[in-house]
């Protein structure tokens, strides 16, 4: 009786530990910002109606709530963030859209319950957009900018550099001369887009 007692109380610790293997996901998920970025979790038989969360914060403690299921399947949207769960699947989905470089974080996939709510840490990441224009012979010397407007009549320039020396960097953009390339590192903070 001793050996079933000595595995079972690990077992039924495990159980009751965030991040516990009742509920699984991504340790890490990245994305670009303005686009958007998925998170599925899975959890195991016997969870299928219980409320899913996706959860912002690296102190499970402090954690604070983005988005809730019902319970139910029906997606429930708040703000940039969407959550859907499949409960034939048993995975729920995590969606959010128009990213932004302060969506970086930690977040938790998660099932409330009494006690304890089940949960796992996911690493959310967000990269800016990154634009590569190459230009040709003879054109190392002039102005490169980079502006918002289909029109160039009305185009407001964001940024702008000379091409005058090789690996300037200039606000967002890099311009290497060898390469005849000018390469434009986009953001929303940076540039009010």
């Amino acid at each position: 009786m001793g050996g079933r007692t000595t595995w079972l109380l690990p077992a039924l610790l495990l159980l009751f530990h965030p991040g516990s293997a009742a509920i699984t996901g991504p340790k890490a998920v990245s994305g670009l910002e303005r686009d958007s970025l998925t998170v599925q979790c899975q959890y195991g038989p016997g969870w299928e109606l219980y409320v899913k969360w996706w959860c912002r914060g690296a102190d499970w403690d402090s954690c604070k709530f983005v988005v809730k299921t019902t319970g139910s399947e029906q997606e429930v949207k708040k703000d940039r963030v969407s959550i859907k769960d499949n409960q034939k699947n048993r995975s729920f989905t995590v969606t959010m859209e128009k990213l932004r470089l302060n969506d970086a974080d930690t977040y938790w996939c998660g099932i409330e319950r009494a006690g304890t709510d089940l949960g796992v840490q996911v690493e959310v990441t967000v990269d800016p957009v990154t634009t590569h224009c190459h230009y040709g012979p003879g054109w190392e010397n002039y102005v490169k900018w980079w502006c918002r407007d289909t029109d160039q009549n009305n185009c407001i320039i964001l940024v702008q550099a000379t091409g005058s020396k090789q690996g300037e960097n200039t606000n967002s953009v890099y311009i290497n001369q060898s390469k005849r390339m000018l390469t434009m590192t986009m953001s929303d903070e940076k540039n009010g887009l």
